[in-house]
């Protein structure tokens, strides 16, 4: 009751600014030798102790009525009432402490499960290539001026290259050929789909975004990244119907959708692999 009347009347005082924050204290002011893990969010900005982990939060004020708690890839944040007292705060994360720590475990397996691999560039290596594992290798033998040599039974591709070639000479050497193939397989690809989707592409760029596996313009252009070539075959159709059906509708409303599945019926589970897929990062 006195706890209620507190509260109370804490609602209806005046809203003051908290004090000034003062620095995080450190780590071994809160927790001893033994702490299993800390949680930090970059934006941190106070701290509680949770099922014996230490926990620095990122802590806003905002019209809101409840205390809400979120965590994201970078951690908790925490949103309290612009009036709420920050003893009701700390109270609040106690109360919550084993689901926050629950999440933030959960979150940072996410995280790590989607963490691109990274490729060690070296004789004998193998890479992604149309659904399958294809093999890099060396060949001294061969000037430069040759060019690559893929071994199709094999499935190795062999590169112009002395055994004393720099990783970098090897990732700018399979690029380059990557890339090459790119443009005929893509072009093949428009070739083959534009007429059913009674659409007519102009030109075709090779995209290294980020972002993006492909974009499309009303003029025709079509942008498809290189690194498709890593997925499947029918993977790489669906992003290249996914871009043709955009000279049709330039947007994603269920038209669109209808669209792509007109030549796609399932469309959906390759756009579920294409978002699942993890590539190692170039």
């Amino acid at each position: 009751m006195h706890r209620l009347l507190r509260y109370t009347l804490d609602l209806f005082a005046p809203v003051e600014p908290d004090p000034p924050t003062p620095p995080l204290p450190a780590i071994a002011d809160l927790v001893d030798a033994n702490t299993p893990r800390i949680f930090f969010h970059p934006q941190a900005t106070r701290q509680a102790l949770c099922e014996g982990m230490v926990v620095q939060y990122a802590f806003v004020r905002s019209r809101r009525r409840t205390i809400g708690f979120q965590v994201g890839p970078q951690g908790l944040s925490v949103r309290a009432p612009l009036r709420t007292p920050l003893y009701v705060v700390d109270s609040a994360l106690k109360e919550k402490a084993s689901w926050i720590v629950r999440k933030l475990h959960d979150a940072g397996k996410r995280q790590q499960a989607h963490a691109p691999m990274a490729i060690r560039w070296s004789d004998g290596m193998e890479l992604p290539y149309l659904g399958r594992s294809i093999m890099l290798r060396l060949d001294r033998r061969q000037p430069r001026s040759a060019g690559p040599v893929w071994d199709a039974a094999g499935e190795t591709l062999w590169l112009p290259l002395g055994t004393d070639a720099t990783p970098a000479q090897l990732q700018r050497a399979m690029q380059r050929w990557m890339q090459e193939q790119a443009l005929v397989l893509f072009g093949q690809r428009l070739a083959h789909f534009a007429p059913q989707l009674g659409v007519r592409w102009t030109r075709l760029l090779l995209s290294n975004a980020r972002t993006r596996w492909g974009s499309a313009k009303t003029d025709g252009t079509v942008r498809l990244h290189w690194r498709l070539l890593q997925f499947r075959p029918e993977v790489i159709d669906y992003v290249v119907v996914h871009e043709l059906s955009h000279l049709r509708v330039m947007n994603h409303s269920p038209a669109f959708w209808e669209t792509v599945q007109s030549v796609l019926p399932d469309y959906a589970a390759l756009r579920r692999e294409l978002k699942q897929e993890r590539l190692p990062a170039w």
